[in-house]
């Protein structure tokens, strides 16, 4: 490529920090840190500089005018303020918070106006590419069952509003069945995946989810079972958390910094 694409990172947590360093030591060589956003400027400055990278820190809103691409890793809430300069400026946009996207599904419509594209990494899931490929013939049902230590889920807004307590589990115990537009609300920072899912699949309402609070279990594990005309499958991912994060697995970065990879790469493989 003659010129590399500036990428910029909304929110330099536990997976924005890892992009940051990705780009920054060349494990992305087309790739170049443009800008990044953090609420603590300072703390960030200080973050760049431990793993050796530059960056102007600028507002949410502002990443847009100067990338090629917006990485957005930050807290749901705040989903929109990066999501839509992004998709109005035509850029790529790769969202990692994708449970957020569902309340916002206007902005694909916006992208076939302006040129913008919505590429959502596989995160922390398992097999996308052969959801996808069912998805184009006939798919009865989908599943989605998370398994993650109490600690993970703890102080989401289901089980908040529902006084649901998961401490101090003797055995494993099943806090949430609904379908994945349920899930995303009720878990904005434990199922993205169910949102991934959904979108590659039969759609929100249709996909269904379990979620449960397992102490037996150490690493956050989801299973999806499909049924179609094409295949049925059933696949299962035990995913490490981030020392940061109990409710990110490590893997969740790795998929966005593959997903940049593909962006640019002359072979990819998968579909």
């Amino acid at each position: 490529m003659s010129e590399k694409l500036k990428v910029g990172i909304g929110g330099l947590g536990a997976i924005g920090l890892t992009l940051a360093r990705a780009i920054a030591d060349g494990t992305l060589p087309d790739l170049t840190l443009g800008a990044v956003s953090a609420r603590d400027a300072e703390k960030a400055k200080g973050n760049l500089a431990a793993i050796g990278a530059e960056a102007p820190i600028v507002p949410l809103e502002s990443l847009a005018e100067t990338c090629d691409i917006v990485v957005e890793c930050a807290p749901a809430s705040v989903f929109e303020t990066i999501a839509r300069p992004a998709i109005e400026t035509g850029r790529i946009f790769v969202p990692v918070s994708i449970g957020a996207l569902l309340n916002h599904m206007d902005l694909v419509d916006r992208a076939k106006d302006t040129g913008a594209r919505l590429v959502l990494p596989t995160g922390a899931l398992i097999g996308l590419d052969a959801v996808r490929a069912a998805a184009e013939g006939e798919i009865e049902s989908v599943t989605l069952e998370t398994r993650k230590p109490p600690l993970g889920l703890a102080g989401a807004p289901y089980l908040v509003e529902n006084d649901i307590s998961v401490e101090r589990l003797n055995e494993a115990k099943k806090v949430f069945e609904g379908n994945a537009r349920e899930a995303a609300k009720g878990f904005p920072a434990n199922v993205n995946v169910a949102a991934a899912l959904s979108l590659a699949g039969v759609g929100p309402e249709r996909t269904s989810v379990e979620i449960w609070a397992d102490p037996d279990v150490t690493r956050n594990t989801h299973t999806i079972r499909v049924e179609a005309d094409s295949a049925r499958f059933t696949m299962t991912i035990e995913n490490i958390p981030t020392e940061e994060n109990p409710k990110t697995g490590k893997i969740t970065a790795l998929s966005v910094i593959a997903t940049l990879r593909r962006l640019t790469a002359p072979l990819t493989a998968g579909t």
